[in-house]
């Protein structure tokens, strides 16, 4: 039986001239390096390449790409240039957590970061054992809406001692590790 991991690592979207694939193999590494590293990815850093591929490799990949069209023969495999990027951090049955989302700024504003949101959405309905799925933004005016519309997530909000408590520890890769807040800033 095929497992709930290889299922979902093996799937496919098309739009006209887009693709949306979650074969992490398809990721170029370096310049996934160098979006962590631009100021549009305010909310991590890039790390070494071995250890980006390896971050990969252990989450869900959703790569957003343009198809162009093949050159010579009708077998050629088309040149993908990669667009964007969103990434489940899941144990494939029970938990999710959305992180990573980021679209070509050039290409935003086309509904392709919508797309690949619904894509994101229609795996995790796939998954009847999923408990939660998770995000964090810091952005309140257009993630917070974007994520309620499209994944119908919810604001958790909480007051000591009632509902759910988020809890968070900051680790090295932080933007703000060993600062006071919450926020990315």
């Amino acid at each position: 039986m095929e497992s709930a991991k290889t299922k979902l690592q093996g799937r496919e979207w098309r739009k006209d001239q887009y693709l949306i694939s979650t074969d992490s193999s398809l990721v170029p590494i370096a310049k996934l390096i160098d979006i962590f590293n631009s100021e549009g990815f305010y909310w991590s850093k890039a790390l070494p390449a071995p250890a980006m591929q390896e971050m990969l490799d252990n989450s869900l990949c959703f790569g957003l790409y343009e198809q162009a069209e093949p050159i010579g023969p009708s077998n050629a495999t088309p040149e993908l240039k990669f667009l964007g990027i969103a990434r489940l951090v899941t144990d494939y049955i029970t938990f999710a957590y959305l992180t990573d989302v980021w679209v070509e700024p050039s290409c935003q504003g086309n509904g392709l970061g919508s797309w690949m949101v619904r894509c994101i959405d229609e795996v995790l309905e796939t998954m009847p054992h999923l408990r939660r799925c998770l995000l964090f933004t810091g952005d309140w005016q257009r993630s917070v809406p974007f994520y309620d519309k499209l994944l119908r997530a919810k604001l958790v909000e909480t007051r000591k001692g009632e509902g759910l408590a988020i809890m968070e520890r900051k680790g090295r890769g932080h933007p703000t590790f060993n600062k006071e807040g919450t926020g990315y800033n």
